[in-house]
């Protein structure tokens, strides 16, 4: 075994990691969503994509890839049998695919106890104590994922038209929503019929940053999802001196929102997610490697 990869994907985009065996990182790239409850195919073609543009980063031969093992922790692995229906179809020679929280979890705080919180397009919580590992959320925006982008960018569309009925009051962020769609609400409308989560929480930083300028309807749906995101907090008990990860794209403007507890518990990451799954990656194969040599 010459190298291994590691994938992170969600329901914006997917990293790939092409590392040595020993997890010396040679290589990355990106390519599009890989969500693989939202889009089992269109997730595949991705993760196959970004394994590929990864050896081309690297300077290798992209045809070696049904020789290299590959952790994936992604989006969606944890309902279903999406995990298995991916695995069978991956060209990898070893595919072991992990919910995003698992990797997340273990870049973040190494093999140690401690706590991430992922806040991206999707949201999902992990503490591992003694030892033992516990997961929270990570269901998807139609049932879960509170404090999420998608979420985020759902209830704006929500206020939106809201406002336009006249049944909320508006806000210039609302306002400045609905020209999006040509002050039309059915276009609105039209745009949730195939809308992604992804597509949702692109929004969301537009949420946050008319939060700053003191817009009363992006306030009011922030101060809905900090609360969410510290109720999760909360499930997971975590100790006094527990160190505590903010990862995602959303992370950086959530820190300074969270109430004094959590707050004296952030802590920065060892490392991404992305780079949680080649730990994982070099543990678990170039191990088997050497079991079998």
């Amino acid at each position: 075994m010459n190298f291994v990869l590691g994938i992170d994907g969600g329901g914006t985009s997917c990293r790939a990691a092409l590392a040595t065996a020993e997890g010396t990182v040679i290589g990355r790239a990106k390519s599009g969503a890989a969500n693989i409850r939202t889009d089992l195919t269109g997730a595949r073609s991705n993760i196959v994509e970004a394994a590929r543009l990864a050896f081309l980063a690297a300077g290798q031969d992209a045809d070696l890839i049904p020789q290299t093992p590959a952790i994936l922790g992604l989006a969606g692995a944890n309902v279903g049998t999406y995990r298995q229906q991916l695995e069978a179809i991956l060209p990898f020679s070893i595919s072991r695919v992990e919910t995003d929280a698992e990797i997340a979890l273990e870049g973040a705080v190494g093999s140690g106890d401690g706590a991430m919180a992922i806040l991206g397009t999707g949201t999902a919580y992990m503490a591992r104590k003694n030892g033992k590992s516990r997961a929270i959320g990570g269901w998807g925006f139609q049932v879960g994922d509170q404090g999420s982008g998608a979420r985020i960018g759902r209830d704006l569309l929500e206020q939106t038209l809201l406002a336009y009925d006249g049944v909320r009051a508006g806000s210039p962020l609302t306002q400045s929503m609905l020209a999006v769609f040509r002050n039309n609400p059915e276009d609105v409308v039209e745009f949730t019929t195939n809308a992604k989560p992804g597509d949702f929480g692109g929004f969301a930083p537009k949420v946050f940053e008319h939060a700053e300028k003191g817009d009363s309807v992006a306030n009011w749906i922030l101060d809905r999802v900090v609360a969410d995101v510290e109720a999760s907090l909360g499930a997971l008990d975590l100790a006094d001196d527990a160190p505590l990860c903010l990862l995602g794209g959303l992370a950086p403007l959530y820190a300074p929102r969270l109430s004094a507890r959590y707050r004296a518990l952030l802590k920065p990451p060892l490392d991404d997610a992305l780079g949680g799954a080649v730990q994982m990656a070099v543990r678990l194969f170039a191990g088997q490697a050497e079991a079998t040599r």
